[in-house]
């Protein structure tokens, strides 16, 4: 396994409820890293179609149209669309960390997409738990989506947005020994007069704790806000006063807590881009590993349920069969076949 790689964050406008232009700005982006020989990129917390701002602004009555869209848009994992995306990360030899609306059937869900440089999946992980009126729209990760993978450039893993202002999440990904770890956000555009807590300087320090506490290379990756989605999404002044433009505040941190690329301004597009060496790791892990020798299990523990949960468990292989059922008594059946 290699040790020193080029990573990038990317800090952008998205294609706003417009699949397909989403998918042509991520291909395009991945092309332009590629160029300056970057081996990992990450992309926002759903980047494709954009984030769902209208939740934000209006009721959940008002928004259902704002709803329908989103969901046409939202990207299907086993779609063209997808594929492409998938081709474009083996074309160009470059690991990919993509936030999305993922569809599944009928739901939703913010979830990262971590491809790797073959344009194989590595893993799709879905936010434990959205955020506030995010659960209006999304559903919910589990267990299984709280895993560190082991890859060709290390050990990589993600979260989105507020999972890093738990704690427990944190350090159930710490356990697993990160080596990078990819932070999704969706832009500091919102309530920007009303409250630091959704602001740049508060959730950058959220990452910026990650990179230290978990002795870790952070890629926190974050979009912006147009003028264009501004026009669309306000349509009157108070809405204007609760979203502005701009917003990016993409930044790399490495496992020291400390800036390893210069951050652009918030209405800039462009990629952050830094060399790492995962050899820094060990002299951070040596001052405090939060999970080895400076941890205290006899005083405290978590207790973590990694497993995936179906909705359904079958007990028996289902049948299939093109008679039609008759007056069986199944539940007699079911019965003999457990005993």
């Amino acid at each position: 396994m290699k040790t020193s790689i080029k990573v990038a964050c990317v800090q952008a406008v998205p294609a706003f409820l417009d699949l397909q232009g989403s998918v042509d700005k991520t291909i395009k982006i991945i092309a332009e890293a590629a160029e300056k020989g970057v081996e990992l990129i990450a992309f926002p917390e759903t980047w494709i179609p954009g984030y769902p701002w209208f939740l934000w602004l209006d009721s959940p009555a008002a928004n259902m149209p704002w709803v329908y869209q989103y969901h046409l848009n939202s990207l299907e994992l086993n779609s063209d669309q997808a594929k492409q995306i998938a081709d474009a990360a083996k074309k160009h030899n470059m690991h990919v960390v993509l936030g999305l609306s993922e569809r599944d059937h009928g739901s939703l869900y913010i979830s990262q997409w971590i491809i790797d440089h073959h344009g194989e999946t590595i893993a799709v992980r879905r936010k434990l738990k959205a955020t506030h009126v995010e659960r209006t729209l999304f559903g919910e990760g589990d267990g299984s989506s709280l895993q560190v993978y082991d890859t060709a450039l290390g050990r990589i893993g993600a979260l989105c947005c507020w999972e890093h202002l738990q704690p427990l999440n944190r350090y159930a990904m710490y356990s697993q020994h990160e080596q990078i770890h990819i932070a999704a956000w969706p832009s500091f555009s919102l309530y920007t007069d009303m409250t630091a807590a959704l602001g740049a300087e508060v959730n950058n320090a959220a990452s910026r704790l990650y990179a230290a506490e978990g002795q870790c290379f952070v890629l926190a990756s974050c979009a912006m806000v147009s003028q264009e989605m501004i026009d669309a999404l306000c349509t009157d002044e108070t809405k204007k006063q609760l979203l502005k433009t701009g917003g990016g505040a993409s930044r790399i941190y490495g496992p020291d807590g400390g800036d390893l690329a210069t951050p652009l301004a918030e209405d800039e597009e462009g990629l952050l881009i830094a060399d790492i060496d995962l050899n820094h790791i060990i002299f951070a892990k040596n001052a405090a590993d939060p999970v080895g020798h400076y941890s205290r299990p006899d005083v405290f523990q978590l207790v973590f349920n990694a497993q995936h949960k179906p909705n359904v468990i079958y007990s028996a292989p289902a049948v299939h069969s093109s008679i039609e059922p008759t007056n069986l008594d199944v539940t007699a059946e079911l019965e003999v076949e457990g005993e």
